[in-house]
């Protein structure tokens, strides 16, 4: 009987102690991921302060005042009498690849060259203080497709003739050279 009880008060104190241990784990298990997500939370909120102070610093070319019809339609003019093509950037201020590209373009300046040789240039605005709805339909909506910026080129006649999503040409934080000038020059009216 006493190997018996014995035998019993072992086992309970080992079935106890398994639980502890297990409710240790459970809790360690919490904690970590309690950490994680604090961690992980604390991440992004960094992220978005800096994308923040980036966005802050970089011009903001969209204007949601603008006449965008009016002036594509001058562009055009314009494009005709330099047989140049027109490039028109669409997205807005609120959009930090937007202002990324924009400002790459503006600072590199082989791509400058190639755009100020090449095209009429246009900032396209999508925001709500102006969606723009009836000249982003005679495009066929690019932006609910393939999200912003979205490049829309027009010839000197003002005809659609490509529509490039912005992805393809991101590298990292920002966005590629090659393939960027590869863009340019592809769509450009002397190529």
């Amino acid at each position: 009987m006493k190997k018996l009880s014995l035998v019993a008060f072992l086992g309970l104190s080992f079935f106890a102690f398994s639980q502890n241990v297990n409710t240790n784990k459970v809790e360690d298990v919490k904690n970590d991921e309690k950490a994680l997500l604090v961690k992980t939370d604390h991440a992004e909120l960094e992220a978005k302060k800096k994308a923040a102070e980036e966005k802050a610093k970089l011009p903001k070319p969209y204007d949601p005042k603008a006449d965008a019809e009016k002036d594509i339609q001058n562009l055009i003019a314009k494009a005709k009498k330099e047989k140049k093509n027109i490039m028109i950037q669409a997205g807005g201020n609120w959009c930090i690849w937007c202002l990324r590209f924009n400002q790459f373009v503006q600072t590199t300046p082989e791509l400058k060259k190639v755009v100020d040789e090449n095209y009429e240039y246009y900032h396209l605005n999508y925001s709500p203080d102006n969606e723009n709805k009836a000249v982003f339909a005679k495009y066929g909506d690019p932006g609910k497709k393939f999200g912003y910026p979205v490049f829309i080129i027009l010839d000197q006649n003002g005809k659609m003739i490509h529509v490039q999503q912005s992805d393809v040409l991101e590298e990292g934080k920002g966005y590629s050279l090659e393939k960027v000038k590869e863009f340019f020059n592809v769509w450009s009216p002397k190529s």
